[in-house]
């Protein structure tokens, strides 16, 4: 496994480049941009097809920068010179243990100082270039598909928080042991819980300009679907815990073509420390899961992908808003049903029945999945433009 970027390049070319970049947060980082693409992709479709419309808004030009605007300037390049030039004199101990170091109180104070107030100039020089003798104000067009960072930005930091707040209450165990360090560590997230709040936060931003929710729904499904298959992707190589159970079993004649890691694993190296430790091996990631497991990260990322291609191809097929969203609930809620039955997981006794929460939750959406389409199918919901305040 390769639980940095670092540990990757080791591999592929020999050389030793010590980066403090973790493989699943650069996967993380490749997942928003593929479906930051994707969205924007089919905010222009839309538009150009008429189902979402441009507005305009009202800007203010030529006036000078508020005192609001200067601190606010100030405090954030204080905090990033804080952190980023402590790391920068501490560059060996930032590569040992980056989340330590960016969530700790430690820091560089003159650093904080110095890039605060570059920015703070920064924000005033660029508004005394626009200044004018007496600022106007001016109607501008903004199309829908320049909202996508917007979009991207609240689905990031608001799936986090859902995606922590599920796996705490998923790990209520865990959470009263160490609260505040599980809620600041950057492991232990549900996708679920992303996924829901993210989609709340989203649609109510989007509402806000204009966009029907169930509009905006359908725009998003398919990067959805591909932004968890790749995101899936730095779960394996980074090997974070979201494996499956044993899997002694023999590899079945048919699949005699598969490499056999495709179909058990140890993952070996693993970013969580977990399993036995692996001789010879020293440093930080050195143990290995004593039985091989079912690569559950995998088979996810290679289905959700495939899933994607299927939702690319659907986007043309379905014509009423809310179609594609409820394919797209339906398809995930099977494949993460599936995936369920070989995945180590936390089971709670629900009804009678034992389930995971992620069982229970693709249930639901494979329900919603199945209601939508059907609902959809024989309701057509309007966009309408309207005024934007």
């Amino acid at each position: 496994m390769y639980p940095t970027i670092s540990d990757l390049i080791q591999d592929l070319f020999g050389i030793n480049i010590p980066l403090p970049i973790q493989s699943f947060g650069f996967m993380m980082a490749i997942a928003f941009l593929v479906a930051a693409y994707t969205l924007q992709l089919e905010m222009k479709r839309k538009e150009k097809e008429g189902l979402i419309y441009s507005f305009t808004k009202k800007v203010v030009k030529g006036k000078p920068a508020s005192k609001g605007e200067l601190v606010s300037s100030f405090l954030i390049g204080f905090v990033l010179g804080y952190k980023l030039s402590y790391a920068f004199f501490n560059y060996d101990l930032f590569v040992q243990d980056t989340q330590g170091v960016l969530l700790s109180t430690e820091g560089n104070f003159l650093g904080g100082l110095l890039i605060g107030g570059v920015m703070a100039y920064m924000q005033y020089r660029e508004f005394e270039k626009l200044k004018l003798p007496e600022p106007i104000t001016e109607v501008v067009e903004v199309h829908p598909y320049e909202l996508v960072s917007n979009i991207t930005i609240i689905a990031a930091i608001s799936g986090i928080i859902g995606a922590k707040i599920f796996h705490n209450l998923e790990n209520l165990h865990e959470f009263e042991v160490d609260p505040i360090g599980t809620l600041l560590s950057f492991s232990g997230l549900t996708m679920y819980g992303g996924l829901i709040v993210a989609t709340i936060a989203v649609m109510r931003y989007s509402y806000k300009h204009g966009i029907h929710p169930m509009v905006i729904a359908d725009i998003c499904a398919p990067g959805l679907m591909l932004a968890y298959g790749v995101g899936r992707i730095g779960c394996h190589i980074a090997g974070d815990g979201d494996w499956g159970i044993v899997n002694l079993a023999a590899k079945p004649d048919f699949l005699s073509w598969m490499p056999n890691w495709m179909w058990s694993y140890n993952y070996p190296h693993n970013v969580i420390g977990d399993g036995i430790p692996i001789p010879g091996c020293e440093g930080r990631h050195c143990m290995v899961l004593p039985d091989p497991v079912f690569p559950t990260p995998l088979y996810e990322a290679i289905a959700c992908i495939l899933l994607f291609v299927v939702l690319w191809r659907l986007r043309t097929y379905f014509v009423n808003p809310g179609q594609l969203f409820s394919a797209y609930l339906l398809l995930n809620g099977m494949e993460r049903f599936a995936i369920e039955q070989i995945r180590v997981n936390n089971k709670f006794e629900i009804a009678g029945f034992i389930l995971t929460q992620a069982e229970v939750i693709a249930l639901v959406l494979i329900t919603l999945g199945v209601v939508g389409l059907i609902y959809f199918k024989n309701h057509l919901i309007k966009n309408e433009r309207r005024a934007i305040g």
